[in-house]
């Protein structure tokens, strides 16, 4: 029997089509190494796509909860950048089809590339029901305080749906004021594709703003650190002081102002300063 091209088959895998019917018979019993080690790409391969369904049929489980009782139109909603100096906190909400299934689709803090982010994003954004982006402004955050205004921006999100939501699954807390029934899932963006979705959409939103504001204001290094308070931003408050996209309510930017600190941070409590902390999120 004539052997098979390495390279060809090298090439089909590449491309995504896979292997003709029987081939990986016919490598299995291939003495050469090159076949030995195609076979083994082909079942590590195949492997991986059977843990990423898992994976993904893990993180329908409320959604398909709820398609059980007869709702479809099921409103994920997240927000990013609660913890940043500057620029304002921004919120998601979309609808995914019935069952919708997007390989790579995760919590948008456990991926890492940018690039990997923004096409998950699009793909997302193009696949969805509907989606909306809601916002919450610095004045907004310093007057009201991180977490209402957060709660602001996801409330301003799930209004600008396109479509009403039957239902909103929402990252670790409850909206006021929305008319659909609602359930807090805490790490819901790592438990729920539809709050994945949002994750992914706030997440790239709020980072091209933060670009944006980059080349309006150079030296600050907000393409980089987005706002957050690294050694690099700090640094470059207190070389050339506070913006007004700084969120005054925040103490490094009031000590780089020389304000005096709030009485939240005067009187909070150290374990309670370490509870938020560990709230703060991508």
């Amino acid at each position: 029997m004539k052997r098979r091209s390495l390279a060809a088959l090298r090439e089909r895998l590449a491309e995504g089509k896979g292997l003709p019917r029987g081939v990986l018979f016919e490598l299995a019993n291939d003495d050469r190494a090159g076949a030995q080690a195609l076979v083994k790409a082909v079942k590590a391969k195949a492997s991986a796509n059977r843990a990423e369904g898992q994976r993904l049929k893990h993180m329908l489980r409320y959604e398909n909860e709820l398609y059980a009782q007869g709702v479809t139109l099921i409103a994920g909603v997240d927000e990013a950048g609660m913890a940043p100096l500057a620029g304002p906190v921004t919120a998601a909400a979309c609808i995914l089809p019935k069952g919708y299934r997007l390989k790579g689709l995760d919590d948008s803090k456990k991926i890492l590339d940018e690039g990997k982010r923004e096409e998950l994003a699009t793909r997302v954004k193009a696949d969805a029901v509907c989606w909306a982006v809601g916002w919450a402004s610095v004045e907004e955050i310093d007057a009201l305080n991180i977490y209402h205004a957060g709660l602001l921006a996801m409330r301003r999100a799930v209004e600008g749906l396109g479509v009403k939501p039957e239902f909103c699954l929402v990252d670790a807390r409850k909206i006021p004021h929305i008319e659909c029934p609602q359930k807090g899932i805490i790490h819901g963006d790592a438990l729920s594709l539809s709050i994945a979705g949002a994750s992914v959409i706030a997440k790239t939103t709020r980072d091209q703003l933060m670009n944006e504001l980059d080349v309006k204001h150079p030296g600050y290094g907000f393409a980089s650190h987005k706002g957050y308070p690294t050694p690099e931003h700090q640094d470059a408050l207190e070389r050339l002081g506070a913006l007004l996209i700084h969120r005054r309510s925040f103490a490094p930017v009031r000590r780089a102002l020389g304000l005096e600190p709030t009485q939240e941070e005067l009187f909070a409590l150290p374990a309670v300063k370490g509870k938020a902390r560990g709230r703060s999120r991508a």
